[in-house]
Order: structure tokens, then C-alpha cells, then sequence
């Protein structure tokens, strides 16, 4: 099928390390099996872009490429085969796989070259997204909440019920407090978990997870924060323990602190070529080690049910976004979550 849009603008990662190129590109003439045409409302910028745009993998071999995994808009033209999304449709974007096709990703062109895409990105006013990574929404539903489905709200909840398993009454400890991190202890809060304790190197973060939930905060200033937390939770540690922080020294921590019998849960991915050593004797008498792959939910089933927690005000959205920058200041964005300066969920508005 062909698309009457030819151009968009979009943020791409030309080189790692750099800031991102803002520039018109060129979409694809046609729209594949199970493609479809977004024009993008609003973007969530994930921490997992910020470990893309430093290279915290190694080096990149899609460069240049699109970025984004989480969104909102709507829907502007679909591709061949495709059935669970009409023209018209509002929708999230989601990076974890839902119902209907998984489409080729699509091929953009900048400057007379190949710019490569995955199956859904973002930082663009105009999108091509495989089907499977869309969910329709209820069309009144306010698009700058709706775009926080797409990761930080299901990768949130979806690690507090899908793999941590939070029974009443049980301490979850969440170390680092950012747009996911807030998620997770939202979720906790939803199981009446008890007490809900947020780490976090920013004052700023920390307050915002004790108004949104978190029963204690602490500030890591380089201190021994897990002494403080066993204070609170009780010597044993821990019954659920959940890192987003990716930092090996910080995972370490994160396994001392968790009771023998208890789960630690990784959100967070070291860079490449870091590792965390690990004694393996407690995994075989009942604690449980784990990551997870964005909360391990689908994406069709969650975030219908989730939105309507959020539209019935028992799961609270307004207070997760902290900073709204047009495309045009996408790079100021990024250096304000890196310095700290925004404590919850960073949104770019198209």
C-alpha cells in the first residue's frame, strides 16, 4: 500500500556517544504484511535509549537508526493483513510483542542512505510499526498517559506480578526510582506490600517515590545503604529486591540484601563486559535470582486492564511525568535524566 506521507522529522542515532541528529527523512513508499502507518502524539524516552546513545552494549551495528520504544497516536493508514487496528485508531506503542503480525521492519532513508528501524520506534512524528506492537485505547483517553504503557507502566507493574510474585505483606526494596522504577513501587503499593523502600542517587526521585507510594526513602550518596535499608526491613533482608540500575557493584548489593528465601529481580543491564560475581550457594536453598524481559506481561491483555486502574485514579499517572521537551529539545531532555533533573518519566511531545 502505498502512503501520501513522504517525509518526517525524527531523532537519530548517528553516532554513539553524540547527540541525536534531528533531520527530515524519508519513509517507506509502501507499507509491507502487517505494517502500520502512526502519526506519533508522545514519546517516552527510556532509559534503555539512554544506554543505547552511550553504547553500553559495545558498539552499535545499526547505525544510523530511529530510537523509541514508547508512545502514543494515532493511527494513519494500515498495511496488508493487518485487523486489530483500524485507520483512525488511538493506540499505545510498545516495545514487547502483543497480538497480530510481526511485520519486516521498515527501511527509512536519510541523506541518501539506509536509516535502519526496529519493529516499532518513537522519536518520530511519523512512525511504521508492526502490528504486534500496538494496542488500541479508548479515543478520550488523555495521549500523554497513554504513552506510558508503553514501558514504564507494564515493565513497572508487570515486574511486581508477573515475576516477583508480591504477596501481601511483603517488603520490596526498589533501587533506582526512575519512570520504571516508580512503576514497580506503584505495583507494590497495588499488592500491600509492606514496607515499600525506594533507593535512589537523587533527593528529587526519592521524594517523588514516597508520594507516590514508597513507604521509606533513602539517598545513596556512596553511605552503606544496605544497612540502612535492614533497619527497616529487618536483618534477614528483603523478601523482593529489584534493580534498575544496571551497575554490577549495585546488583551485589541487591542480592546481600535479599532475604535467603527471597527474589531479586533485574530490571537494569550492566554495560558490556562488566560482570557481577555471585555466590551461588543461597540459589540452591530458595533465593531466586532473575531478570526480566519489560515485565514479561503481553501487552494486549495488560494494558487495557492497567488503563482503566489509571482512568479509575487508583493508579496515578499525573504525577509520573516530570518534564515535557518538543522533538526539537530532545537532547536537552536526555542530559536532564542523565544530571538527575528529572525525577520521573521524561515525555517528548511531536
Amino acid at each position: 500500500m502505498s502512503m501520501e506521507i513522504k517525509q518526517t522529522t525524527a531523532a537519530i542515532l548517528a553516532q554513539q556517544n553524540q547527540p541525536l541528529v534531528i533531520d527530515e527523512v524519508s519513509l517507506p513508499e509502501n507499507l509491507a504484511v502487517g505494517q502500520v502507518l502512526v502519526e506519533v502524539f508522545f514519546s517516552g524516552i527510556c532509559g534503555s535509549q539512554l544506554g543505547e546513545i552511550a553504547g553500553v552494549k559495545g558498539p552499535d551495528p545499526y547505525l544510523p537508526h530511529l530510537l523509541g520504544h514508547e508512545g502514543s497516536g494515532k493511527v494513519l493508514a494500515i498495511g496488508p493483513g493487518v485487523n486489530s487496528v483500524m485507520v483512525g485508531d488511538h493506540v499505545v506503542l510498545h516495545w514487547r510483542p502483543g497480538s497480530g503480525i510481526q511485520s519486516a521492519p521498515p527501511r527509512f532513508v536519510w541523506r541518501d542512505q539506509l536509516l535502519n528501524a526496529g519493529f516499532v520506534t518513537t522519536f518520530n512524528k511519523h512512525a511504521v510499526v508492526s502490528e504486534n506492537r500496538l494496542t488500541s485505547i479508548p479515543k478520550d483517553y488523555p495521549m500523554q498517559f497513554a504513552a506510558l504503557f508503553g514501558c514504564a507502566v507494564t515493565t513497572g507493574i508487570g515486574v511486581v506480578e508477573n515475576k516477583a510474585a508480591v504477596r501481601m505483606g511483603e517488603s520490596v526494596v526498589v533501587v533506582g526510582s526512575g519512570g520504571v522504577g516508580l512503576n514497580v513501587i506503584q505495583g507494590a503499593k497495588l499488592r500491600c506490600a509492606s514496607p515499600i523502600v525506594a533507593v535512589d542517587l537523587f533527593d528529587n526521585r526519592v521524594k517523588l517515590a514516597l508520594d507516590i507510594g514508597a513507604s521509606h526513602g533513602l539517598v545513596n550518596k556512596g553511605t552503606s545503604w544496605v544497612a540502612h535499608v535492614r533497619d527497616i526491613v529487618g536483618e534477614d533482608g528483603a523478601d523482593v529486591v529489584v534493580d534498575n540500575t544496571g551497575k554490577p557493584e549495585v546488583i551485589g548489593q541487591c542480592i546481600e540484601l535479599t532475604k535467603p528465601n527471597g527474589k531479586t529481580i533485574l530490571i537494569g543491564v550492566p554495560p558490556k563486559g562488566e560482570t557481577t560475581p555471585v555466590n551461588t550457594l543461597p540459589l540452591h536453598f530458595g533465593k531466586m535470582l532473575t531478570g526480566t524481559h519489560g515485565g514479561d506481561g503481553k501487552p494486549d491483555r495488560d494494558i487495557p486492564r492497567l488503563l482503566h486502574l489509571a482512568q479509575a485514579d487508583i493508579l496515578d499517572l499525573s504525577k509520573l511525568i516530570t518534564g515535557t521537551y518538543p522533538l526539537s529539545e530532545i537532547n536537552d531532555a536526555v542530559e536532564d535524566i542523565r544530571s538527575g533533573k528529572i525525577s520521573g518519566r521524561c515525555l517528548v511531545a511531536m
